[in-house]
């Protein structure tokens, strides 16, 4: 007896001109994707049949019904609307039973048909918005891990945006993690999802890219302030398709369902994953400079609300969610409060974590005062008041907020802290059921997650290994700035904050260290012999100094670590070489430094600036100023280490004899300062192996701390001043502007294009 199911044609749905069908269907089964339409007495329409890639089940099938005009809304037994033919039988007690589970299932509470939109969102307190009255709680992962390698896990980017769920049953509904609907908040994201040809539930992330390409948490907070900010909803979890529930399936069969389903837009991406690598897939997302990854087992289910260690977040540097209890009186030129009073749950109890005043943009200090300000109470959330360098305003403990720290003290406090933003979709609530145990569906830890503790091999922290254990800070309550109250431990944190963008004008460079182990007040000293007694997992090079006649061994600093060894050492400001390590001989750029004598104001200066501006425009050279965070103006030239230091510095001297014809009354090349008289030096020797300048968002030992800050040529106005930029606010410019100077490390000028056109203007 045959038995069969039903019976029919079929054909592709995609056809190919010069194909037959026959070849198309061979290579689509080959694929793994194969898109059919069925003209069954059953099955009618667009069908794909998904090859699953998993270990256990080498020969294991998804079949997908499309969203087309042959799909029903509600449940269906094709073998109750049509008779079965020639004795046919089937067994779909598969069917029945993924049936039975979505019956059982609170299908009605969830993916209710009859939902209204959510109207316009009052401006109120986070933790007070209202919620949707029925909304899927996302499934989450257990903090902490190392990366590790593992045949029945998968590994994903941890992204570093706003959770979100999708649902697509019946019309849309976009919302956080605690209900919040971002409908009307991220058009763009919007417009992507009501383009999905299926009816889906999506689990995702909502990261905003900086001009960097790296996602950016404050920048997503304030993408409603700059419409053009590029937005994408990543989206890595599948919980319903079509009328059907998937949280019961493993979840490689959700993501091969998903990647089948999902339309990508711009806006809207299918998040991959790669198998059992994860400790070399943690290496690649440390050089992107992204967060963390995912680790997930392969066969997990999904369950709703649920923290399982199934999922593990693995983090590249160390993030922690905390409550804010209160601020500080701002001091200096900061507006608004100094430092955010930040307080963590520990079983159930709140208690003092330290208090963090950096990584604040200018506008975020003012748009958090104001949110704070329907909060502020007399009652301390503590029953010890902790120490704060300021007089402290207390506010109720319900606002979270997101911070980055070196690590966590013995009296349990955030070591130098950064903020990155506020979390609209974490409450504190939330935050005190989790430390006590009892948040809904919390799942213990599962004895079998992968460790480097079971029977891997420990690495001991030498050069090779790639281990930096980093360095123990000291004397953190130092005053380095003592008329403005600037302690060591802020400097610490401003350059860690800074690290992303400085560390490219670090790397690969010698560092001539210059050291203020006392703070401005009091004598600094060079130390070039650095190297000899660094920590082992500090890069050094050695270099011959024909001075000494003998090698000195240069630090190198190509890491966050390092930069923080350094600056630990009492390195105010960082001076690195104009070559990379591996090109002695090539420097990247040539360097103009206009170096007033103490009779030229800074409009003299500025002048000379952009007299020089004017110079190279007509010698079609590009040029990038930066503030020298004293008393000058540095202009670079990229170079692209194409040229010796000879030859740049002889350019160099062609250019300034051409500023110094067309300004020779305030300006001059006599290098001596009893010779050069009230003019601002040309200083065009700076291009020279072993010459170094304030590395650009370096600090200088200067009343005020100000910061050697790029500049767009339209900003030398007047009125500028080195004390517009300073360790309070290079971060939050820097946040806003993005990295001006980075050209500079590109492609370097063609010298004998300019040599050309010098011949032409002579």
């Amino acid at each position: 007896m045959i038995w069969t199911w039903d019976e029919g044609t079929y054909e592709p749905l995609h056809r190919q001109d010069g194909k037959e069908d026959d070849e198309i269907l061979q290579q689509e089964l080959d694929e793994g994707s194969l898109k059919i339409i069925l003209h069954g007495q059953k099955l009618k329409g667009e069908f794909a049949l998904v090859k699953m890639h998993t270990a256990k089940e080498k020969n294991a099938w998804l079949l997908i019904k499309h969203d087309d005009a042959h799909a029903v809304r509600s449940d269906y037994d094709a073998e109750d609307h049509l008779p079965i033919h020639h004795g046919s039988h089937t067994s779909h007690s598969g069917w029945e039973k993924t049936k039975r589970r979505a019956e059982t299932e609170p299908e009605p509470e969830q993916f209710s048909t009859t939902r209204k939109e959510p109207e316009q969102a009052e401006e109120v307190h986070p933790a007070e918005q209202k919620r949707l009255p029925n909304f899927i709680k996302p499934m989450l992962a257990t903090p902490g891990g190392k990366p590790f390698d593992d045949e029945e896990w998968i590994f994903e980017i941890k992204w570093d945006g706003y959770r979100a769920i999708a649902d697509l049953s019946d019309g849309l509904q976009f919302y956080s993690r605690n209900g919040l609907s971002y409908l009307g908040k991220y058009s763009m994201i919007e417009s992507g999802l009501r383009k999905q040809p299926e009816k889906m539930i999506l689990d995702g992330e909502i990261v905003a890219y900086n001009r960097q390409g790296i996602p950016d948490f404050q920048l997503l907070q304030h993408s409603g302030e700059q419409p053009d900010t590029p937005l994408v909803y990543h989206v890595f979890d599948l919980l319903f398709l079509n009328g059907h529930s998937t949280r019961e399936l493993s979840l490689v069969q959700r993501k091969e369902l998903l990647k089948e389903a999902l339309l990508e837009t711009p806006h809207v991406k299918y998040c991959d994953h790669v198998e059992k690598e994860g400790r070399d897939f943690f290496k690649v997302i440390q050089k992107e400079k992204i967060e963390g990854i995912m680790a997930k087992k392969k066969t997990s289910i999904y369950r709703d609300g649920d923290r399982t260690s199934e999922w593990i977040k693995i983090k590249d540097h160390q993030t922690a969610e905390a409550i804010i209890a209160g601020y500080t009186e701002p001091r200096g030129s900061r507006k608004y409060f100094g430092s955010l009073i930040l307080a963590v749950y520990e079983n159930g109890k709140l208690r003092y974590a330290g208090h963090v005043g950096t990584g604040f943009r200018e506008n975020t200090l003012k748009e958090i005062h104001t949110l704070l300000q329907p909060l502020v109470t007399g009652k301390m959330p503590f029953s010890t008041k902790p120490a704060t360098n300021m007089p402290p305003t207390w506010v109720k403990p319900v606002t979270v907020c997101t911070v980055k720290y070196a690590e966590i003290t013995d009296e349990g406090l955030f070591r130098h802290p950064v903020f990155i933003g506020l979390r609209e979709d974490v409450t504190a609530e939330e935050l005190r059921k989790y430390s006590s145990g009892a948040a809904s569906g919390i799942i213990a830890p599962n004895r079998n997650v992968p460790s480097e503790e079971k029977g891997e091999r420990k690495k001991t922290a030498k050069k090779i290994t790639g281990v930096r254990p980093g360095p123990k800070f000291t004397n953190t309550d130092k005053l380095y700035w003592k008329k403005e109250k600037i302690t060591k431990g802020e400097l610490i944190d401003y350059y860690l904050s800074v690290s992303d963008y400085l560390l490219p004008y670090l790397k690969h460079r010698a560092q001539s260290l210059h050291r203020f182990p006392n703070g401005i007040d009091e004598p600094g000293f060079y130390h070039k012999d650095a190297g000899d007694n660094a920590p082992a997992w500090v890069d050094t090079v050695a270099i011959y100094s024909e001075s000494t006649g003998k090698e000195v061994e240069y630090i190198v600093c190509n890491n966050k670590e390092t930069l923080a060894y350094l600056i630990n050492l009492g390195c105010i400001e960082l001076n690195p070489w104009n070559n990379r390590t591996e090109a002695p001989d090539n420097p990247d750029y040539l360097i103009i430094d206009l170096d007033p004598s103490e009779k030229n104001n800074f409009k003299q200066v500025i002048e000379a600036a952009k007299v020089t501006k004017e110079v190279l425009d007509s010698l079609e050279i590009p040029t990038y100023c930066k503030t020298s965070g004293s008393t000058g103006i540095h202009i670079f030239v990229p170079m692209g280490a194409q040229y010796t230091y000879e030859q740049v510095r002889d350019l160099a001297l062609i250019l300034m004899q051409l500023v110094q014809k067309r300004l020779p009354k305030t300006t001059t090349l006599e290098r001596s300062l009893e010779k050069r008289g009230p003019k601002i030096y040309l200083d065009y020797l700076q291009n020279r192996q072993g010459q170094t300048v304030a590395s650009v968002y370096s600090v200088r030992p200067k009343p005020g701390a100000p910061v050697s800050m790029p500049l767009a040529w339209e900003e030398l106005v007047s009125d500028l001043s080195i004390h517009d930029f300073t360790i309070h606010n290079a971060l939050s410019r820097l946040q806003e502007r993005g990295d001006l100077f980075l050209p500079v490390l590109q492609k370097g000028i063609n010298m004998r294009k300019v040599l050309d056109n010098l011949t032409k203007i002579q």
